[in-house]
């Protein structure tokens, strides 16, 4: 206990070292308690503490411990946890509830990343067709640079593994804070305009908003 302690004192001091956060944790945690109790307010002060420690790390290990962390959330559909055939869930209700889906999972990692310092123009949520389920299914798509074969961040596959690995994997479309792409193979795609067509992405970032500091910086595609 004491060691743990510790090392979340450590982290809570270079938290305050860090400049220009995005998101209020303060007021995540806060909701949290208020919204589903004692130990959803744990989870919110983990989460902060998963940031807070490896903010300065390179992005590799960054995408395995952000990957590793919500992949030991339990998997639900939507009309289990929310009552409704579909529903994303902001990270402060997904980390609430302990349990959501696949967009769920995908969506929790992209602002976690981009708390960690990344650029939104590395990260895509993908929509792609999970082949030995037959079903559509979201994950998170890393670029090391434009062009690059992507990484990718799953739940159902939980190692971190270049797209072109993941023949079980058929995309579709992709997006991030603004933009949208219709998949091209294992590329870029192409870009047919801003993300907010999506409604289901533009109500949650409604609701995020809630817990950011700042707007997201619009990044060219």
């Amino acid at each position: 206990m004491r060691a743990w302690w510790g090392w979340l004192g450590v982290a809570l001091m270079s938290w305050l070292l860090w400049a220009s956060p995005q998101l209020d944790f303060n007021k995540m945690i806060q909701a949290l308690q208020a919204r589903y109790g004692d130990e959803a307010a744990e989870r919110g002060k983990q989460w902060q503490a998963l940031v807070v420690a490896h903010v300065n790390a390179d992005e590799l290990t960054q995408l395995k411990q952000v990957n590793d962390y919500f992949n030991g959330f339990l998997f639900a559909n939507d009309d289990v946890v929310w009552k409704q055939e579909d529903y994303w869930a902001t990270p402060v209700e997904f980390i609430g509830r302990a349990a959501g889906d696949c967009e769920d999972f995908t969506i929790a990692k992209y602002y976690t990343l981009l708390e960690m310092g990344f650029d939104a123009s590395k990260l895509r949520l993908m929509y792609v067709k999970a082949v030995a389920y037959n079903q559509h299914h979201m994950v998170l798509t890393y670029y090391s640079k434009r062009g690059a074969i992507p990484l990718v961040l799953d739940n159902i596959d939980p190692a971190i593994k270049p797209a072109t690995e993941r023949g079980d994997l058929i995309p579709i479309y992709s997006f991030n804070a603004d933009y949208l792409w219709l998949a091209k193979a294992r590329g870029d795609g192409k870009l047919v305009g801003e993300s907010s067509r999506l409604s289901l992405w533009r109500d949650l970032r409604e609701r995020q908003s809630e817990f950011q500091h700042q707007p997201e910086s619009k990044d060219l595609p």
